[in-house]
């Protein structure tokens, strides 16, 4: 960690509700006058869609059956380290994009499928915002909680993540619902060994909660509204947060353990503000007495 160029990191798996956290800390960033970079997971796969394809191939072909974008393996965990110590040590660092469609092809002249060049980050930010799957992974060759100063975590539970991966590629991608379920199956093991570990590791987890029935998330028919879900935020350390004060300013919420509180679903971005906003402040300000 640097209190002279501070990292924020978010972990959550696909359709976990990253980009509308991401939505929540640009909001956080232009109304506090914060200069942030950006880095997305996607930046550091290790394939474009082509050699993904072709590795996927080749490794069920040897048996292989568990190769996903969740494995180590398949990313530039090394590279995003680089990143991270680099930006803590001197605010600089390098970033790319992977383009995912013909929207993102058509503003970076890059087809789809296939990386932009790796770039340099604008000079005088404040912080280094990284959104992603690992943005807090521990292991036998790297180590990003160490490097990050705030690390969050977004997750649904398990049944709703599977009911929104499965609307969101029937709908955006027209694979069929078996085709995705084949893919979860394919993720369940890296989601289990590489996913979920790194929520243990972030200081404050948002977990989405249903309240409608998902025993049967393969035939469900829509994604339950998050006026039909709860949010679940639990504190690494608790010490120092104001619970009384977030009960009070959160409409319907209350506390499940010392380190927890629950409130409606459709005051998440309400309770971010809230319990973000002077922790991002006190990271920038720290940084600048440095």
């Amino acid at each position: 960690m640097s209190k002279k160029h501070p990292i924020i990191s978010v972990t959550g798996s696909s359709g976990a509700g990253t980009s509308t956290v991401k939505h929540t800390f640009d909001q956080i960033f232009r109304r506090e006058g914060i200069k942030a970079v950006t880095i997305e997971g996607d930046a550091f796969h290790k394939y474009n869609r082509a050699d993904m394809k072709a590795e996927l191939t080749r490794r069920a072909a040897s048996g292989e059956t568990t190769f996903s974008h969740f494995s180590y393996e398949a990313n530039e965990l090394g590279e995003l380290e680089r990143v991270f110590r680099e930006y803590g040590e001197t605010g600089k660092g390098r970033t790319r994009t992977y383009v995912h469609d013909e929207a993102e092809a058509a503003k970076t002249g890059v087809a789809p499928g296939h990386f932009t060049d790796w770039a340099p980050f604008d000079d005088g930010s404040d912080l280094l915002f990284y959104e992603g799957l690992h943005g807090s992974v521990v292991n036998d060759t790297v180590n990003l909680v160490k490097l990050a100063d705030l690390k969050i975590g977004v997750v649904p539970v398990i049944n709703l993540e599977w009911i929104q991966k499965i609307h969101r590629d029937r709908a955006t991608r027209g694979y069929s619902t078996e085709a995705v379920t084949d893919t979860i199956l394919r993720r369940m093991h890296a989601y289990v060994h590489c996913i979920t570990p790194q929520f243990t590791q972030t200081d404050i987890n948002f977990q989405r909660v249903p309240v409608v029935d998902t025993s049967n998330p393969f035939v469900a028919r829509w994604i339950p509204t998050p006026d039909e879900s709860l949010i679940v935020i639990r504190f690494k350390n608790p010490r120092g947060i104001d619970f009384p004060y977030l009960v009070s300013m959160i409409a319907g919420s209350w506390m499940t353990r010392a380190n927890s509180i629950v409130i409606p679903g459709n005051k998440q971005d309400l309770a971010m503000q809230l319990i973000l906003t002077p922790l991002i402040e006190r990271l920038v300000r720290e940084a600048k007495r440095a």
